[in-house]
C-alpha cells in the first residue's frame, strides 16, 4: 500500500513540475540595457547588463563587451580585450606562415597575432590579415 502511494505522489510530481517552472518563466520580465559610447565616428558597444525579476526578486548580469584593441609587438597579449579571440590551427589557410617554436597565432578581430605561449609577449602583428 505505501509503495502504491509513493509511486502516485513521484508520478504527479513529475507532471505538475514543468506547469509550475512554465508559470513561473512567464511571470519573469527581462530587462537589457546597453552602453554605447561613440569613437572615431563609430558607435561601440562597452558595457551590456541584463536584468531578470519577477517584482522583488531580480538577477542582474553585467557582461563586459570588448572593443578594438591596437597591438603592438613586445607588449603582452591579454585575451580580455581581443574582440573574437580564437587560436588559429592552421595559419596556411590565412598564408601566415607556421608559427616558431613557443609560438602561436592567434585571432584578434581581423588581425593575426603572433604570441609566446608561456609569456604572453607579441612577436607579431598582421592587421586585417583575417577578411575572409
Amino acid at each position: 500500500m505505501m509503495k502504491k502511494i509513493l509511486m502516485i505522489l513521484a508520478a504527479s510530481t513529475m507532471v505538475i513540475s514543468p506547469m509550475v517552472t512554465a508559470q513561473a518563466e512567464a511571470a519573469t520580465h527581462k530587462t537589457v540595457k546597453k552602453t554605447v559610447t561613440v569613437k572615431d565616428g563609430k558607435r561601440v558597444v562597452t558595457k551590456k547588463t541584463t536584468v531578470k525579476g519577477t517584482g522583488t526578486q531580480k538577477v542582474v548580469r553585467t557582461a563586459h563587451v570588448p572593443t578594438k584593441q591596437r597591438w603592438v609587438k613586445g607588449q603582452r597579449f591579454d585575451r580580455r580585450h581581443a574582440v573574437n579571440y580564437r587560436v588559429i590551427s592552421n595559419p596556411r589557410a590565412y598564408r601566415l606562415a607556421t608559427a616558431p617554436r613557443g609560438y602561436h597565432w592567434v585571432r584578434s578581430g581581423n588581425d593575426a597575432v603572433l604570441v609566446g605561449v608561456t609569456s604572453g609577449i607579441i612577436g607579431a602583428v598582421i592587421g586585417n590579415a583575417l577578411l575572409r
